[in-house]
């Protein structure tokens, strides 16, 4: 009788492997997302944006769905982070499919896409000290890495996007390798990423600066004061002439400008960090000879968290995005954008950086989405 059990028991158990091993041979059907027709923007401002994060979204069908949000948002930029560690994991060897499907559906909603470049992949660290080095640590032995990296993104996009920015806020020594920032040292990343670029495709409009607002007082080991670090970034690049005239290595600017507390039309001040500050950036720029080039406003925006000292009301930041857009449309023409952080993150953070979102990370529109919307919609 024991053996019976024992044998009963034994043939329940293979019957078991043998279902679960069955029932791991079935994968439900995969959502079919295809790219759909062609899409154009409605909208009542054409300058309107948000900076997006799909790259670390894995579902397919959340990225095509959320890029047609933004176009239905009224929206026409997007701005979007292209790590070059996902990109090229290993030298020389390109894995382009994420970013494809990024673009092709960006494309596709009739979007304007600025592709973000950085993110340093572990080969082009220190072999001595990859583990004590950050994704943001890119020495000047590197640069040519970096810039072939960047010339073959271009090449492969070319036709598909205009514009792409290099590195993002070198101002913050958490964004530079944590590190002391050095204005001279992105002044020659500049110039070796520049020619190849060009030379990969002739009409890209390569973006310098991305730079953080700050007022980190001279010698802080957090950063550099933006409007500091752009004046010795100039300083830097005095040398760089090409008969006789300034040979800079970068079509236009990216700028971030946040309005923290402040309403957006408030006068800007050295001293303070809100949505205008922008125009003291603009007038370096005009004072070093730049001011016919273009300014595309890669980070902008406020946060509806009350409980953060730099929060605002839900309702405050609906009109304050609303009015930022429209006052940089009727005072800004050398702005072609401005784009708002973020429109999704990947996952909840648990935190005030959630109250930057116009959706939550499964899509869910939040009242600024409906609001934006309506507004921006005609």
């Amino acid at each position: 009788m024991a053996a019976m059990t024992v044998r009963s028991y034994i043939t329940v158990a293979i019957r078991v492997v043998i279902l679960a091993w069955l029932l791991s041979l079935v994968k439900p059907p995969q959502v079919l997302v295809t790219l759909g027709e062609q899409q154009t923007v409605n909208t009542r401002n054409p300058i309107a944006g948000v900076h997006a994060r799909f790259i670390d979204e894995a579902e397919a069908w959340k990225i095509q769905r959320g890029l047609s949000m933004i176009r239905e948002m009224g929206a026409s930029w997007v701005v979007e982070f292209f790590p070059w560690a996902y990109i090229e994991p290993q030298q020389g060897v390109f894995d382009w499919v994420s970013s494809d499907r990024i673009v092709d559906h960006a494309n596709r909603q009739g979007l304007r896409l600025i592709a973000r470049l950085g993110f340093v992949p572990a080969w082009a660290r220190p072999e001595s000290n990859v583990a004590a080095t950050t994704f943001t640590y890119l020495d000047e032995t590197h640069y040519d890495d970096f810039a072939r990296f960047a010339a073959a993104f271009t090449s492969h996009f070319k036709g598909r996007i205009e514009q792409i920015v290099i590195w993002n806020e070198p101002n913050l020594s958490g964004e530079w390798g944590m590190r002391p920032v050095d204005p001279a040292s992105y002044a020659r990343m500049l110039s070796a990423v520049y020619e190849p670029m060009k030379q990969a495709n002739p009409s890209v409009v390569v973006l310098a600066g991305a730079l953080a607002p700050t007022l980190e007082p001279v010698g802080s080991a957090q950063g550099m004061n933006d409007l500091d670090y752009l004046d010795a970034l100039y300083l830097a690049l005095e040398g760089n002439t090409l008969d006789g005239q300034p040979n800079r290595p970068y079509d236009g600017w990216a700028i971030h400008t946040y309005g923290r507390t402040d309403p957006p039309e408030n006068a800007p001040d050295h001293e303070t960090l809100n949505f205008r500050r922008a125009e003291l950036l603009h007038a370096m720029m005009k004072a070093h000879g730049d001011g016919t080039l273009p300014v595309y406003i890669t980070e902008s925006g406020w946060n509806d968290d009350i409980h953060w000292v730099f929060g605002v009301t839900p309702a405050q930041r609906i009109q304050y995005t609303l009015r930022a857009w429209d006052y940089a449309e009727s005072h800004w023409s050398w702005a072609r954008c401005v784009t708002v952080w973020v429109f999704k993150l990947p996952a909840d953070a648990h935190g005030y950086r959630d109250h930057y979102a116009f959706v939550t990370p499964s899509l869910e529109p939040l009242p600024i989405y409906d609001e934006i919307k309506k507004a921006l919609v005609p």
